[in-house]
């Protein structure tokens, strides 16, 4: 990919359920590199938006470009080969497999692409506070542990894009606090751009923008005071 070409794009999107608008002429351009956070109202679609973002959910009219690549275009099969190299999903409820240690879960994406690299996994472990847990099961691990498991995920196969839904939802503040220094951390060391769904302020804080989602599309959540030269 041109390191100038925006990691994502959204243009004019819009989706509906039956005669429900779900959102409306969404539009957004995010760069290599930039944490864009994007907060809204209970169900006014921002986990629907995220899943699009992705190509995990479709959509009824507008674009969707990971990469410069054009969603729209791609089946299925395409889509999922994709988001296997470009993009990296961290969700609310974590999705680890119980059946797999730690390490053999930050490890999947890599040996889905056939390029397992057990030494990245265990730098990457260290990284994110997890040094010496690969050999636990989930079930031996807290929340906070469990998010900082699915961001090493994430994360392990270096994608230009990470797609956060609600990352520390979950977590008291304090947790929470921990897992999105290690979001932010190891998305900045690999110049990935981070596009985070959340009702926290703290999380916010962090990001470069702040938008917010509404019916009726994309608006900037901390806009420029209005100039009051001349009154």
């Amino acid at each position: 990919m041109n390191p100038q070409t925006p990691s994502l794009q959204i243009a004019h999107l819009s989706k509906r359920y039956g005669t429900s608008p779900v959102f409306n002429d969404v539009s957004l351009t995010v760069a290599p590199g930039e944490f864009v956070a994007i907060m809204g109202e209970s169900g006014v679609g921002k986990s629907t938006l995220l899943n699009c973002m992705a190509g995990l959910d479709t959509w009824d009219s507008g674009s969707v470009h990971v990469g410069g690549v054009d969603l729209g275009t791609l089946g299925d099969d395409q889509r999922a080969a994709l988001r296997r190299t470009q993009i990296g999903f961290v969700f609310q409820a974590f999705h680890v497999l119980p059946h797999l240690d730690v390490a053999q879960n930050v490890a999947l994406p890599l040996l889905l692409l056939g390029t397992p690299d057990a030494a990245r996994v265990t730098a990457l472990l260290e990284s994110v506070g997890l040094g010496g847990l690969g050999a636990r099961l989930p079930q031996q691990l807290s929340g906070g542990q469990l998010q900082r498991v699915a961001i090493a995920r994430a994360l392990v196969h270096r994608p230009r894009l990470i797609l956060a839904d609600e990352p520390t939802g979950n977590l008291d503040p304090s947790t929470a606090a921990v897992v999105m220094d290690a979001l932010v951390a190891q998305t900045r060391l690999h110049g990935a751009a981070l596009v985070l769904v959340t009702h926290s302020v703290a999380a916010t804080e962090r990001a470069d923008r702040v938008l917010r989602l509404t019916l009726g599309g994309m608006v900037d959540a901390n806009p420029p005071p209005t100039s009051r030269a001349g009154c």
